[in-house]
């Protein structure tokens, strides 16, 4: 037997031990979407991947695939599981039986085994679009004074969410399409926006994690859902995403684009924050129309040096993390992605040629062929990923078990007709 047909045996096998369902597994199908099965060979730039570090980061995405898996077989989880868990689960089964001793000729064999690569767009276009986050560091205090005023708030009781799920790490908005608000009798009503939170709403109620100086770095902390706050003495504060006030989020750059203050191709987080700083009274006014406010929860299981924890459970990798679609996509599942990226300034573009790993993800995210890239903490990381706005060609890495290349009825599948 050659060498992927002993792969493809182990698959198999790896997949009846984990849910017989799905050794008759059909090929993957997405509404709305373009999937056109390739090779290895066709992605650029695929054999000078680092698939050892790909590898590292899959495993890690692994341990809460696989604890899902687990979950699901023990009929523990409320959620349908999308048609790309279960194989998926199995391709991480593969990985473990690795061992510990792989180099990157071996990593590379695995994903060309165990996957197929698949180029997926929204209907009717070739290419995604990218963009970037980051975790921004600042100072703050636990006690209010000495300039630090603009408090970090935890999740309030009385916020609730009707029907969505309520656990996520970080976000641009809340990542579920559910109503989100609070409890009037039986109703669910709108609950207080940010200009409101802003003027007090919340005040002297106990909920207020630190303090910070600069309402710019609040803002941009919502944004990101994610910080590391040092304290007076030197200690790091982390916090992460807890809860959304389930008003819509709203990107100023595009307010500052429509006032014609920074053409739209030349927005960036930098420029955005200059403008704000020159101009309070009108950054406030701005940043007070995005109506979106994130609660945050202190996270103490984390080293000071650690990475954000993204939606999926786990800590990101920097440049290897992706945010995408939860309602389409599933957490680690790998994507290859190529690019030409803003990295090292504003006019020079570097190829960017990398696999990827889903693990978090926002309500910003949105399509089959969208995502916002994890460049890590601080200053540096928020400057590269603040200038990211780009076109992608996104490869989704499939299991083989679902191949969509093995039916023909996998074509795309037309547009819903509208209701009569």
């Amino acid at each position: 037997m050659n060498r992927h047909g002993a792969v493809a045996a182990l698959l198999s096998v790896s997949l009846l031990s984990i849910d017989p369902a799905f050794a008759a597994a059909a090929p993957l199908r997405i509404p709305e979407t373009e999937l056109e099965p390739m090779a290895f060979e066709q992605l650029d730039g695929w054999a000078t991947e680092d698939h050892l570090a790909a590898l590292s980061a899959f495993r890690s995405s692994c341990v809460a695939v696989r604890r899902r898996a687990d979950r699901r077989d023990a009929g523990r989880n409320r959620r349908e599981p999308k048609p790309i868990e279960g194989p998926l689960a199995a391709a991480c089964k593969m990985a473990a039986e690795l061992g510990d001793n792989v180099g990157g000729p071996s990593a590379r064999r695995f994903f060309e085994d165990a996957f197929r690569p698949v180029r997926i767009s929204k209907l009717g276009e070739r290419d995604g679009f990218l963009t970037g986050y980051y975790e921004p560091e600042v100072e703050g205090r636990r006690k209010p004074g000495d300039g630090f005023m603009i408090p970090m708030y935890a999740q309030p009781a009385e916020l609730v969410a009707g029907a969505v799920r309520k656990k996520n790490a970080r976000t641009h908005g809340f990542p579920n399409r559910g109503k989100v608000g609070r409890r009037v009798g039986k109703k669910l009503v709108e609950y207080h926006d940010r200009a409101a939170i802003e003027d007090g709403a919340l005040k002297d109620r106990g909920l207020e994690i630190c303090w910070l100086r600069d309402p710019i770095d609040a803002f941009f902390i919502h944004i990101q859902g994610s910080a590391r706050v040092r304290l007076e003495d030197g200690k790091i504060l982390r916090l992460n995403y807890a809860a959304h006030n389930g008003h819509t989020y709203l990107p100023v750059g595009r307010v500052l684009a429509d006032r014609g203050v920074v053409p739209r191709a030349e927005m960036t987080m930098d420029k955005i924050r200059a403008y704000f700083a020159e101009t309070p009274e009108e950054g406030r006014e701005i940043m007070r129309m995005n109506r979106s406010f994130i609660f945050f929860r202190e996270v103490a299981e984390l080293a000071p040096d650690a990475e954000a924890v993204g939606a999926q459970g786990l800590p990101l990798t920097r440049e290897r993390s992706i945010a995408v679609d939860r309602a389409i996509h599933a957490y680690g599942t790998p994507f290859w992605i190529e690019a030409e990226l803003p990295l090292q300034s504003e006019t020079t573009m570097t190829s960017f040629r990398r696999l990827m790993l889903a693990q978090d993800t926002g309500s910003a995210i949105v399509g089959p062929a969208r995502a916002d890239v994890y460049f890590g903490a601080g200053i540096d990381a928020g400057t590269i990923a603040g200038r990211l706005k780009h076109a992608g060609r996104f490869f989704m890495l499939v299991p083989r078990a679902i191949d969509p290349a093995l039916g023909a009825e996998n074509a795309p599948l037309p547009p819903p007709r509208p209701k009569p």
